[in-house]
């Protein structure tokens, strides 16, 4: 993604789509560990996009006169995994929901009662 997408985005929005591309860049660790992943330039790519979302959030922070990780203490809470993020762009691969598919663990309401 380029430094630009992230500039446009809200604090929120940035905070969500760094903390959603960690977990995107621990499930490439996890195919890559098993021998399933494909394209390795993945991983870069991933880890790359994680630190142009942090710069950019610290440059906020030190625009606005925060403490270091203040935004992204902030918006954390507020994260659902695999959300779509303010831009419209569905985040994740979802190869935790095709894990948990073929065990039975749906995310169907009959489930969570």
């Amino acid at each position: 993604m380029e430094i630009s997408k992230f500039d446009k985005m809200s604090d929120e929005a940035l905070v969500h789509q760094e903390l959603q591309l960690e977990r995107d860049l621990l499930g490439v660790n996890f195919r890559h560990r098993t021998s399933q992943l494909d394209d390795m330039s993945q991983m870069k790519k991933l880890r790359r996009d994680i630190a142009r979302a942090r710069t950019i959030q610290r440059s906020r922070e030190t625009a606005q006169g925060l403490a270091k990780n203040a935004l992204r203490d902030q918006h954390r809470n507020t994260f659902k995994p695999g959300a779509k993020i303010e831009d419209g762009e569905d985040s994740g691969d979802g190869f935790l929901k095709g894990i948990a598919g073929k065990l039975g663990l749906g995310n169907s309401e009959e489930d969570q009662d």
